[in-house]
């Protein structure tokens, strides 16, 4: 799992019948140094590639999120699903101790 900062939604004019319900959130992965403020102050945008998300859960832009990617995403699907990164967690705390 990652963690990620919503930065804005991606708008369709058609939408594939197995994602109704969801919508697509542009997700910028938040670095480690960044962790334990990212609730509460908005993170910087990081040099990370932007992600495109799968959302079913409600997430806004603002919002911390915990994602997954690759094949970890369409695994909650129990049909073949055309995704790459799926939402599944929204955070309200992060609480990031790293090991010395």
């Amino acid at each position: 799992m990652r963690i990620g900062h919503v930065i804005g939604r991606v708008t369709l004019n058609q939408q594939e019948p197995s994602l109704r319900g969801g919508r697509f959130l542009l997700v910028n992965p938040v670095d480690a140094a960044d962790l334990n403020s990212a609730c509460a102050t908005p993170p910087p945008l990081t040099g990370q590639t932007t992600l495109v998300v799968y959302d079913n859960l409600g997430a806004g832009p603002g919002d911390i999120i915990g994602f997954v990617e690759g094949g970890e995403a369409t695994a909650a699907f129990p049909h073949p699903i055309p995704i790459e990164a799926l939402n599944i967690a929204l955070l309200d705390q992060i609480h990031h101790y790293p090991a010395a």
